[in-house]
């Protein structure tokens, strides 16, 4: 059971609330008023022993006054919090949340919600950016709601204008707020999900993505060396054709990959190796791309849990394997600085980079990365690019790359590498 910095907290405010006082729960636990003076205010730390004494005289459970892992994400939210906003102190996250538990829960309250608007922000705007149908929604309200305006305005500043061209006019206001109101409703339908599943409503690479992440990225049929037609039929989520184009060819991969390095000896190389794909890779003599690719598909419960992406030879990601803490975008567009764009300007060659992802709190992933070309057309013709990037919660501490998510919403400055400047954060000086 984790012992938190808050149990202190906890304790004192569970014993105010019952009214007991602090010699009297001190003797019913077996130690002294002033020892339970110092762990009320977090200033000792306690065994589980103890812990299950005084909760016992308190009347509760242990994990009441524990708070386990909830503590340590309101500790992460607050460390990020701090290091987003880049003021000093961090270290001392712990001692503020002890102090001031409520306040400490709606700042990492409002982290959150921060963070899932600025996903929402960065999901929109690649929305506007990539998707033709949602540009011609949108020029379609906009069109209507200009016409509407410059019509009103004419009937409002030409009182006497002629009845044949007031009717007119009127009809055509008449038009222009249907054709809006139609278009504000398909746009709202189409924001939502809820139009028709052939519409483009989902990329293809989210749809093939969304079922994949409902199937914690493991395939048991192709395991079993199922085909991929068969997984594809049972799979109504892939709706679009072209989703189900893109799922063949992702589904044929795993099945190749699966069949030349299945789970039981993946496993046995992990265990004498370590995560390290290279060594794995040297061990069973494959190529790393393929055990890269095998390790983000290990089933629930194996550990380590990996994430992986790739890209094709434009920087475009062609596939995104999250893992958490390590944001990922919708779409391009990714930090210029990831380890993976490097491996795309040395062909072969693998990278092993440890990384922070700003705005995290300082936390540190190991990548390993590398690109694997391909002359599909003869050797006579360009090599087809694609590159991979496995991502591992790396050792806190180790001498780290800083890297975004994208420049649309990375808190760096400067950054040498920004293509544009960010979209919701405040410019510092």
């Amino acid at each position: 059971m984790p012992l938190s910095a808050l149990i202190g907290t906890r304790i004192r405010d569970t014993r105010a609330r019952l009214g007991l006082r602090q010699a009297d729960l001190a003797q019913a636990a077996g130690i002294s008023a002033s020892y339970l003076n110092l762990i009320e205010h977090n200033r000792r730390r306690i065994s589980p022993e103890l812990l299950a004494r005084l909760a016992a005289a308190l009347d509760i459970l242990p994990e009441q006054l524990s708070g386990g892992e909830s503590d340590g994400d309101l500790i992460d939210g607050l460390r990020a919090l701090a290091a987003q906003a880049e003021v000093e102190g961090i270290e001392r996250a712990e001692e503020f949340a002890a102090r001031f538990p409520g306040w400490a829960g709606l700042m990492a309250r409002q982290q959150a919600r921060i963070g899932l608007l600025e996903r929402t922000i960065e999901t929109l705007s690649d929305r506007m950016t990539h998707d033709p149908h949602l540009s011609a929604a949108l020029h379609e309200v906009l069109s209507a709601a200009a016409s509407v305006r410059s019509t009103a305005a004419i009937l409002s500043d030409t009182p006497d204008i002629a009845d044949d061209w007031r009717l007119r006019f009127e009809r055509n206001l008449a038009e222009d707020s249907s054709r809006l109101a139609q278009g504000a409703e398909a746009l709202v339908g189409y924001l939502d999900g809820q139009a028709a599943q052939e519409t483009g409503i989902a990329a293809p690479l989210e749809e093939v993505e969304s079922w994949l992440s409902r199937h914690d990225w493991h395939l048991p049929e192709l395991e079993a060396g199922g085909s991929p037609d068969a997984v594809i039929a049972a799979a109504p989520e892939l709706a679009s054709q072209a989703a189900q184009a893109l799922a063949q060819d992702y589904l044929s991969i795993y099945r190749h990959d699966a069949l030349r390095l299945p789970l039981s000896t993946l496993r046995a190389a992990l265990a004498a190796e370590g995560p390290d794909p290279g060594r794995i890779a040297q061990r069973l003599d494959l190529s790393p791309t393929v055990v890269m690719r095998r390790l983000a598909v290990l089933p629930p419960g194996d550990e380590p849990t990996f994430g992986l992406v790739a890209c094709d030879g434009s920087g475009t990601l062609i596939f995104r394997r999250p893992l958490p803490g390590f944001a990922l975008p919708r779409f391009g567009a990714a930090c210029p600085l990831w380890p993976l764009y490097q491996a795309l300007s040395r062909p072969g060659q693998p990278i092993r980079t440890p990384v922070i992802m700003a705005g995290t709190g300082g936390r540190v992933f190991s990548t390993w990365a590398i690109c694997q070309p391909a002359w599909p057309d003869g050797y006579d013709r360009p090599p087809v690019l694609r590159a991979y990037m496995l991502i591992l919660p790396g050792e806190p501490g180790l001498d780290a790359q800083e890297i975004g998510t994208s420049c649309r919403i990375c808190p760096r400055t400067p950054c040498s590498a920004r293509r544009e400047p960010p979209i919701i954060f405040e410019a510092r000086s």
